[in-house]
């Protein structure tokens, strides 16, 4: 008898109230990544907001083909603006008109950016929102960073003392821009943190909707891999406890569990402060697409019958 039980890859049906926690999810994309899909109209929802992440280096040529091509196909994009790679006001009124002038995007993610040192005048997203060029060019939604389990970057006593204050500072600033405004978080891999997190930020008066970042599924190692990267906190243990168990590190990871729990307990309290999913597709586009598809369509497929 083999000691490893093994399971089918198939999904189990979604719970409805995930259903409806995962229908209207967003989705992460690179200009490398998204060379690789040939049709995200055959993947994605009509519609479906499609962030693109600005790595240091990547030329702002290809941010703008890359964001050209998927608005075209039909879905809301919203690029990167990383405060620590934009030399100067300059720069990043140039930028704002050419994604505007080739792919009408009128959505951004202002964060500070994955370097440790400022290549120009802005060192935080705070910055790039007082400069007024958003709004003086009409953007109608303007994500910020949001970190569940801290930024040792940001805090490096490991409080959240810095994080907060930063909150609260555009809170503020939602309240005098025309622009709707959202938390989007780096991905986690246990519920619960997060769940405290949000009833924490209402506990401060920080209303902003949260968008939570979820991993995709994928081969366990390489989540791994990518949580060590991007400084992923304790929820990581989730991950390193699964590599323990023979009988699961061969089956690839869903973010089933996790995103069932939130989604409980968004059903159980309508005024969570997570609004929705935003998936970090680590283990492929499509992947992360069919998983979210089928998520959001199962149990209403199954409750129709």
């Amino acid at each position: 008898m083999s000691i490893l039980s093994f399971r089918s890859n198939k999904p189990a049906p979604a719970p409805v109230a995930t259903s409806d926690f995962v229908a209207g999810y967003s989705i992460e994309v690179m200009p490398r990544t998204a060379e690789k899909v040939e049709s995200f109209a055959e993947i994605l929802p009509v519609g479906t907001r499609v962030y693109i992440a600005h790595i240091d280096g990547t030329p702002i040529e290809e941010m703008v083909a890359t964001a050209k091509r998927i608005a075209a196909e039909g879905f809301e994009v919203m690029p990167h603006f990383p405060a620590r790679i934009i030399d100067d006001a300059a720069t990043l009124e140039d930028w704002i008109a050419r994604y505007q002038g080739e792919a009408d995007v009128r959505s951004a993610l202002l964060l500070a950016g994955g370097v440790a040192e400022p290549k120009g005048a802005f060192d935080n997203s705070m910055q790039l929102m007082d400069t007024g060029l958003f709004d003086k060019a009409g953007f109608t939604r303007l994500h910020v960073a949001g970190h569940p389990e801290g930024n040792r970057d940001i805090d490096v006593d490991g409080s959240d003392a810095n994080v907060s204050e930063a909150l609260r500072w555009k809170q503020a600033f939602s309240e005098r821009t025309d622009a709707q405004m959202a938390i989007a978080t780096q991905f986690c891999f246990e519920a619960q943190p997060v769940i405290e997190w949000a009833e924490a930020l209402r506990a401060n008066g920080i209303d902003l909707p949260v968008h939570i970042g979820i991993a995709g599924p994928g081969k366990l190692q390489t989540l791994i891999k990518f949580a060590i990267a991007c400084g992923v906190g304790p929820s990581l243990r989730v991950l390193q406890k699964r590599a323990m168990d023979v009988t699961k590190l061969v089956l690839p990871y869903t973010p089933d569990d996790v995103v069932n729990e939130l989604a409980a307990h968004k059903a159980a309290n309508p005024d969570f402060a997570i609004e929705q999913i935003h998936i970090f597709p680590l283990g492929g586009i499509k992947t992360s697409a069919e998983w979210a598809n089928a998520a959001a369509t199962q149990a209403k497929v199954s409750a129709a019958r």
